[in-house]
């Protein structure tokens, strides 16, 4: 029965998923076909990873602006460097100013640990009874087939135990000893010619996927020491622990970190392919507004049209030595002496037109007058 209070909670759903994927698998390959159990743990896999997809994306994003942030970091060792409760005060204020949480980018790889341990658990279920710890109990084939695995029914547990490729059936592991009873078929050498190139093919992705992560860092966080010492075990250490505890792990278990890491290498290049060209767009984006924003080459400032227009009004004033009048008050007068406006510009030209004849030209001699 499922308690909220154990680890159910986690084997049940680990369980439910696999169970899934193994019915649609067994639908076109077979109950007892050992390639149908091997993908239902691979798209176990990928069904959490999908799941897990959108904390990925902030854990990438996460990461890439810790890195971002790597030189205020250092400027804040440097000058609170003794003073360790007034730096942790600032590192504080400097994540909360650019709305960094490094707690995010570490949930997918924490989600993961669970997932690990209820897959590890309901593997080593089916030649035990379920859910009860990880002990053996050297039960028999007979016996193990009718007891049920959580999702699974007693006849599935009996598919998988018969499920074999080669006398190599996926719950064992190279360097089993107990419990080979469960078993429909038991041959290590079948179980060391399959797992070992499984066992390398995952220490191949692992390195494969660390060197994609750190060929991503900026030099800056690659400069940092503890940086480059996650860079190293990631490459080296890593990759070399899935070989050497392969021989203790089930086929299964392997099999579940080649494809967890064949995921994380396609998702991360998906991902970090999305996330440049993002930050691409928006640096084209900036440039296109500030390009918009400034002037032509070689063109002169442009004044506002509300200055110039009222300059124009008030040199017009100054000509004529009247205030402005406002523009209704200049249609009034303009429809109301329509009539005596055409006289008084004619009046207004020529007198104009005489003062400009009886002005000398300069350096002229005056003109006597006619009598």
């Amino acid at each position: 029965m499922f308690n909220f209070f154990s680890l159910d909670i986690i084997y049940y759903p680990v369980s439910g998923i696999m169970w899934v994927w193994y019915k649609v698998f067994a639908f076109l390959l077979g109950p007892t076909n050992f390639f149908a159990w091997a993908l239902s743990v691979m798209f176990l896999v990928f069904t959490l990873r999908a799941i897990l997809y959108k904390p990925f994306v902030r854990q990438i994003r996460t990461t890439r602006q810790m890195q971002e942030l790597q030189p205020q970091i250092k400027a804040l060792q440097k000058k609170y460097g003794k003073d360790r409760q007034r730096m942790a005060l600032e590192m504080q204020k400097l994540q909360r100013e650019h709305g960094f949480n490094p707690i995010l980018g570490c949930l997918p790889m924490l989600a993961q640990i669970p997932v690990f341990l209820g897959l590890y658990h309901v593997l080593r279920s089916f030649n035990r009874t379920g859910g009860i710890g990880f002990g053996h109990l050297n039960l028999s084939v007979e016996e193990n087939a009718q007891l049920a695995n959580y999702f699974f029914s007693a006849e599935d547990v009996r598919h998988f135990l018969d499920a074999n490729l080669f006398g190599a059936p996926l719950g064992a592991y190279m360097t089993q000893s107990a419990g080979l009873e469960a078993f429909t078929e038991f041959n290590r050498t079948a179980v060391i010619a399959v797992g070992v190139p499984i066992m390398i093919a995952a220490g191949i992705a692992t390195y494969f996927n660390s060197r994609a992560s750190v060929a991503r860092q900026s030099p800056e966080a690659a400069a940092n020491p503890q940086t480059a010492l996650m860079n190293k075990l990631a490459l080296y250490v890593f990759p070399l622990g899935v070989v050497v505890g392969g021989p203790f792990l089930p086929l299964a278990i392997i099999l579940y970190w080649f494809a967890n890491n064949i995921w994380t290498f396609g998702q991360q290049h998906y991902v970090f392919g999305k996330i440049e060209k993002e930050e691409e767009q928006k640096k084209l984006e900036a440039i296109e507004r500030r390009a918009a924003n400034a002037p032509a080459p070689g063109a002169k400032p442009r004044k506002k049209k509300a200055d110039s227009a009222g300059v124009a009004n008030s040199g017009s004033a100054a000509v004529d030595g009247t205030e402005p009048e406002s523009n209704g008050a200049a249609k009034a007068d303009s429809n109301e002496s329509a009539p005596a406006t055409n006289t008084d510009s004619a009046a207004k030209s020529a007198a104009r037109n005489g003062a400009v004849n009886r002005t000398p030209k300069p350096g002229a001699r005056p003109k006597k007058r006619k009598r």
